[in-house]
């Protein structure tokens, strides 16, 4: 048994909890550079918003219908999310957190009423977060998924289906008319994991329900479409055929790209902000254990602009696989030498860590003991010819850790590299956030102050 814990329009939530003033408002937040919006409001969506609408072809709606938009403020709801997370995870025993406001929850072994648990585990995730959420359970994590989006869409819509399901949606307990009912109210597009292109091929055959997907023969779903396919029509019967990860699979590729707030030409900000983002790649890298053996880096202009175009990418090998900030970040910089040219507005770039492998793997097979800072060379640092025999080892991985952990006690950017901009003075390429709100609850002169 499984249960999705899912936020409400939940950046556009996370910035109501701070601006009660935002309650019953139409409401959109926008995202990098303002560009279009990602998070909207019941009522934005009521005037028509979509999901990726074009900022520019929504603005009139400030003044005709009093849409307010938003920057995004990933910082505040990451933070909001790992808050939410963990309350949702007193449901059950095991979590798999999906999304930055999804999260799978396993019920297997939980006895009593499940649908009363979840309503107690939400009601406390909105008073201790102001965060309000849908709650879908079932026999398998498709129809959880399915129930959540009952759970959600019956408060939304009141008459879309039977009251009792909004908020939390129990599909375990449901009689099979009723249950048979609930798919059949429901459009083969709402199913996870089947999207536009195979949704249209669907409704093409006749098939315009989850019940109709849920009836099809398994054997003909596989063989014109896919296992996974099939694997989604035998969930649909009650069939599990997906299991919880507790821990996500690590990535096979790392990357931190942006576009810029405004065009660049020159080289010096060029360097700056590929700097900036080979850093935060190989702080991602550190995170999941893991090293790199190739950095790719690119620059790009604007299709979109009315300018000479230029786009480049190139593959920097790193001699040995390293998550050392400081030779991910010389290799994207070498890398940019060979790819820019003079006389291009840029308008994005990026730098991606490519050939990743497993840390601890390698530090075995080279015979590293990081914890002793012993053995053979670390990964990532060649021999220095200059070191004398009895010198001691320099440890790459402890100078890498104590970087990350000074800049998770104090703050992003408290210590960085010679390469990286020191001090607060503008940066043309900082991606636009003109309507960001306050990081109320991770930096301190951001927090909101209570006055008597």
């Amino acid at each position: 048994m499984y249960a999705l814990v899912d936020g409400n329009n939940f950046y556009v939530s996370c910035e109501r909890v701070f601006r009660p003033s935002l309650q019953g408002r139409p409401v959109v937040v926008l995202s990098n550079n303002d560009g279009c919006a990602i998070a909207r409001s019941n009522e934005a969506k009521g005037l028509g918003v979509r999901m990726g609408h074009p900022w520019h072809q929504i603005r009139h709606l400030e003044d005709e219908a009093g849409l307010i938009a938003l920057s995004a403020n990933f910082e505040l709801y990451g933070d909001m999310s790992d808050r939410m997370m963990s309350l949702a995870a007193g449901l059950g025993p095991e979590q798999e957190i999906y999304s930055i406001d999804e999260s799978f929850v396993g019920l297997h072994g939980v006895r009593g009423d499940l649908a009363a648990r979840a309503r107690a585990v939400r009601a406390r995730i909105l008073r201790w977060t102001g965060v309000p959420c849908g709650v879908g359970i079932a026999s398998t994590k498709t129809l959880a998924k399915l129930a959540n989006h009952i759970a959600k869409t019956a408060e939304r819509k009141p008459g879309s289906y039977p009251a009792q399901y909004a908020q939390v949606c129990d599909l375990s307990s449901a009689g099979p008319q009723e249950l048979q009912a609930l798919l059949q109210a429901t459009e083969v597009g709402e199913v996870w994991g089947v999207g536009g292109r195979i949704g249209a091929q669907l409704q093409a055959l006749g098939i315009r329900t989850v019940r109709d997907l849920a009836r099809m023969d398994a054997q003909v779903v596989r063989q014109r479409w896919s296992v996974v396919l099939e694997r989604t029509v035998q969930e649909l019967r009650g069939v599990p055929c997906l299991g919880l990860d507790d821990v996500p699979p690590p990535k096979q590729q790392i990357a931190c790209t942006r576009s810029f707030g405004s065009a660049v030409r020159e080289l010096a900000p060029l360097t700056e902000a590929v700097a900036e983002f080979a850093t935060r790649a190989a702080e991602k890298l550190r995170q999941q254990g893991s090293l790199a053996g190739e950095v790719l880096v690119f620059i790009r202009t604007s299709p979109f602009r009315p300018v000479p175009q230029y786009s480049r990418s190139h593959v920097q090998p790193l001699v040995t696989p390293t998550d050392d900030s400081r030779r991910i970040v010389g290799a994207a910089l070498e890398g940019l030498k060979k790819i820019h040219r003079r006389g291009f507005d840029y308008a994005k770039a990026g730098v991606m860590l490519m050939d990743l492998s497993s840390a601890s793997q390698v530090q075995a097979e080279l015979g590293f003991d990081a914890a002793a800072g012993q053995g053979g060379a670390a990964p990532g640092e060649a021999d220095n010819p200059h070191d004398s025999p009895a010198a001691p080892r320099r440890d790459p991985q402890r100078l890498m850790a104590a970087l990350d952990a000074v800049n998770q006690r104090w703050g992003r950017h408290t210590m960085k590299l010679g390469a990286n901009r020191v001090g607060e003075a503008p940066r043309g390429w900082i991606m636009k956030q003109e309507r960001r709100t306050p990081r109320y609850t991770t930096q301190w002169e951001e927090m909101p102050l209570v006055r008597a």
